[in-house]
């Protein structure tokens, strides 16, 4: 316990420049702040605007090619029905998915009060299924809005709230009941503490869609979510490739530090003053009063980083069952809830609904995946990985890997996997650049293994936590005979020392030490949970790049292939992305940056490329008007092309309105990276993605840059190329010019991942050397060129056989990934490759391989290796 006495904290800020930029596939000004700020790496149009005060969120696109979007939080001041959040379609619009928006002509500006108060589309009109507060359910319930158990509106109570309810809705996903598309269940979240998921049935007649106002229900109300913990703040998710919701639940307040700061920061300071976050202050009476109460403790004092969602707490513990505390008044008390709380632990997680058109569907937490402000995940068609992006500032991305696929779980408990966060490793991410010239390079840290069973424990430990224990543990005044000192000693204690109720400093510490000497797997078992609970602070202390702004989006395609692109929002490129510490040190883009990553064999990403860059605050409005501002939701059509929904906040465009926006990505002719062995021959394809138009042929010569290391030794077609010349391949093995058309229209319009050709390599030399791709010409099905983003490919050979080897064969690599593991050369890993490895450490075969054989990936080759590589066995 702390002396009760005032502390003194001065506060700091930094500001950055805004800079300015040009619109288009080129750089921007050279005179403006941020070069290249817009860039659009290709085409784009406006689709829609939404009414003045809402953002578009929600973007769903039915198997008809017709779009719905969420009207969130509209200006109360719109006429009707444009004052009321809702969800609706843009009837008169459908998509034909051939990867050109050539269905409808871009919408122009709204400039007239009366074109800025309503949503506009292009070509169409907005239908509205349901609005907030409408009556549902037999009149039983309101859309939007949970119940307490006893079936009173959560509206009614007074006390912080985070947003009207029913005001914010978000996500809206369909399942479908008929073969056709057109019949099933929409549901959508919306954005309120406690959360509410509305199953609403709709379908598709003669007139339009039509929604079934009578048998919607509010899925928050049902006793299978209360037994839970029911939701909170339930933003953007995805619709997972069997067919189930994932409800995604930003909750900003689960940041146990605030800032770029560190649970070491605070041990190193001797205090967590200026230094914790919201999640500290969870359990406090009255928890969003408490940076007024910092103020007064410690003068200069802080906000705690989240401190503005505690709101709604103290209502969703109402919703759970707690006796709502003194309601005579207008505003809460702190008087503490010490019968029912809600355990932060259950809240910043996926939620799947299973069942989802069951007469009452079941919700699963997904403890596993880790616990932030998740704005959306995106499954993966492997039913395995999963993506996760979160809101807010100083945050992380995230990727958990299912040990089988989820589906195959009949328990979703058992779901078993393990968890990373992103580092960002390349030195230009943070040489104050332009964010349009650098690509971010990304590795992922293990976290930890564990299954949804076995977070769900750990949790349980903390769920009878109340206000009364925040007060009992943290304050030496008996808080039932002085409550005001007593809180006041309980803030000050915890400002300083920390929440005793729950994961403590030194548990989140002891977890780092025990992670950096034994690894993930050898932390003990009490530890296990630190990482599931407190995901952010703990990838903070292992070297997690936790500085990304505003995450907001995160699709792919929803038969998504090894070669197509998952995208990722990034709302703002600021804060953490551009200050001057950290793995990410960039130019700040306030209007933020949509990235792209190519999705790999194992649907593993290693480079997120910016595709879309929005403008600076102090652009030109020319400027501001034509370029996409403040991307938050993405969502990928079936043809590759992209939704982008604003949020664009306070700039200071010529029309006030957000506006849905579609992307058209650019062509990439890309060539594969391959690992061969000494002396052997490996391919590698050569592929044409995104042609909307098709392809009618063109001429394309691919080179390799170190011929001492490999040489091109045979080259071919794609089938469906009937008229084409050569391959010509030059003497000395660098290179093969392609000469091709594509008289049978084979490689059709909207075709992806298109293999053009394949080059045979054999690897005449231990190394590595770039294959490169040179377009010399390449025309569309319209006699219009295809000026596609040429992507170079990597030959790594192996090194010749080692002493010892059976039969003197060279190592292979199995898994491609350019180390030989099949150090015995007998085309699998076993226990023989290890002690080869280890019998010939020091022979120059090995030491002048560095590159093949450092697989604890430390630079060099030692006697660990052969452990690690053991460790694969």
């Amino acid at each position: 316990m702390v002396e009760f006495t005032r502390r003194k904290l001065m506060a700091s800020s930094a500001a950055a420049a805004i800079g300015i930029g040009a619109i288009g596939t080129v750089t921007g000004q050279e005179d403006g702040d941020t070069p290249g700020a817009p860039r659009i790496n290709g085409d784009i149009k406006r689709l829609a605007t939404t009414a003045h005060g809402a953002e578009v969120t929600g973007p769903f696109v039915f198997e008809n090619g017709e779009v719905l979007f969420s009207l969130q939080h509209p200006s109360r001041d719109n006429p009707a029905p444009y004052d009321t959040a809702a969800v609706g379609v843009l009837a008169g619009l459908q998509f034909t998915f051939n990867g050109r928006s050539d269905e409808f002509d871009e919408l122009e500006a709204p400039r007239s009060n009366a074109a800025q108060e309503r949503v506009q589309v292009a070509g169409g009109e907005y239908d509205i299924l349901v609005q907030e507060g409408d009556a549902i359910n037999g009149g039983d319930e309101r859309w939007g809005h949970p119940q307490t158990p006893d079936g009173t509106d959560l509206g009614e109570f007074v006390g912080s709230r985070y947003g009207d309810v029913g005001y914010n809705p978000d996500m809206n996903f369909f399942v479908s009941t008929d073969e056709e598309g057109l019949e099933g269940y929409l549901f959508t979240n919306n954005e309120t503490s406690p959360g509410c998921i509305s199953r609403t049935p709709i379908s598709r007649g003669e007139d339009g869609w039509e929604a079934d106002h009578e048998h919607a229900m509010e899925l928050e109300n049902l006793e299978r979510f209360r037994e839970i913990g029911g939701t909170r703040i339930n933003c953007y998710g995805d619709l997972s490739p069997w067919e189930t919701p994932m409800s995604s639940e930003e909750d900003y307040s689960h940041p146990r530090v605030s800032g770029t700061a560190t649970v070491n920061d605070i041990v190193e300071a001797g205090s967590g003053v200026g230094l914790r976050g919201a999640a500290a202050f969870w359990n406090r009476p009255n928890p969003t009063e408490i940076a007024g109460a910092l103020d007064e403790l410690f003068d200069d004092s802080w906000n705690p980083q989240g401190t503005w969602a505690l709101g709604g707490v103290e209502m969703l513990a109402y919703y759970l069952g707690a006796d709502p505390v003194d309601q005579d008044g207008d505003t809460n008390t702190t008087d503490p809830i010490g019968d029912v709380y809600p355990n932060p632990y259950r809240y910043g997680r996926i939620v799947e609904v299973t069942d989802p058109t069951a007469a009452e569907p079941t919700p699963v937490k997904h403890h596993v995946m880790g616990r932030a402000a998740f704005e959306c995940p995106e499954f993966l068609p492997d039913e395995r990985t999963v993506y996760l992006a979160s809101d807010g500032a100083n945050k992380g991305l995230y990727k958990f890997v299912a040990e089988d696929p989820i589906p195959s779980y009949d328990d979703r408990m058992n779901v078993r996997g393990t968890l990373y966060a992103v580092h960002v490793t390349n030195d230009e991410a943070a040489t104050n650049r332009p964010p349009a010239e650098v690509d971010l390079e990304i590795e992922w840290i293990e976290l930890g293994t564990a299954s949804n069973a076995e977070v769900e424990s750990w949790i349980a430990d903390y769920d009878d936590v109340t206000q009364v224990d925040y007060l009992e543990t943290h304050a030496e005044t008996d808080w039932e005979e002085d409550l005001e000192t007593a809180l006041a000693e309980a803030d000050e204690t915890v400002a300083v020392e920390g929440n005793r109720n729950y994961i403590t400093d030194e548990d989140v510490l002891e977890w780092a030490r025990q992670y950096e000497e034994r690894g993930p797997d050898g932390v003990d078992e009490d530890l296990r949970r630190v990482p599931f609970l407190e995901t952010r602070a703990a990838a903070k202390e292992i070297g997690a790049t936790i500085e990304f702004r505003k995450a907001e989006g995160i699709d792919s395609l929803d038969d998504a292939e090894p070669g197509d692109f998952l995208y990722i929002g990034i709302s703002e490129l600021n804060d953490g992305m551009s200050d001057d510490e950290g793995d990410i040190r960039m130019d700040r883009v306030d209007g933020g940056v949509v990235y792209r990553a190519e999705l790999e064999e194992d649907y593993n990403v290693s480079t997120l490329e910016p595709a879309v860059v929005g403008p600076d605050a102090t652009d030109a409005e020319s400027t501001l008007d034509v370029a996409p501002i403040n991307v938050d939701n993405v969502m990928v059509l079936d043809d590759g092309r992209v939704l982008l929904c604003e949020d664009k906040g306070s700039f200071g465009r010529s029309y006030p309105n957000d506006a849905l926006w579609v992307y058209e990505p650019p062509a990439v002719l890309s060539v594969d990276s391959v690992a061969i062995s000494h002396e052997s021959t490996g391919e590698a394809d050569l592929t044409l993605s995104s042609v909307p138009d098709g392809l009618a042929g063109g001429r394309v010569t691919v080179s390799v840059d170190q011929t001492d290391v490999a040489e091109i030794v045979d080259a071919s077609y794609h089938d469906a190329l009937e008229l084409t010349a050569g391959p010509s391949i030059s003497a000395d093995g660098s290179s093969v010019e392609f000469r091709f058309a594509d008289l049978e229209n084979e490689i059709e319009s909207g075709g992806r991942n298109v293999t053009v050709a394949t080059l045979e390599l054999e690897g005449v030399g231990t190394g590595t050397a770039d294959i490169t791709v040179d377009v010399h010409e390449l025309d569309d099905d319209s006699g219009m060129p295809i000026e596609p983003q040429a992507r170079p490919g990597v030959v790594v050979t192996g090194p010749p056989a080692i002493g010892g080897g059976p039969g003197g064969r060279a190592p292979t690599d199995p898994d491609g990934d350019g180390r030989f593991e099949d150090v015995n050369g007998n085309g699998r890993l076993d226990y023989d490759d290890v002690v080869v490895l280890f019998e010939h450490i020091e022979a120059d075969s090995v030491q002048l391989n560095d590159k093949a054989f450092d697989f604890n990936e430390n630079g060099r080759i030692d006697y660990d290796d052969a452990v690690a590589l053991y460790d694969e066995l």
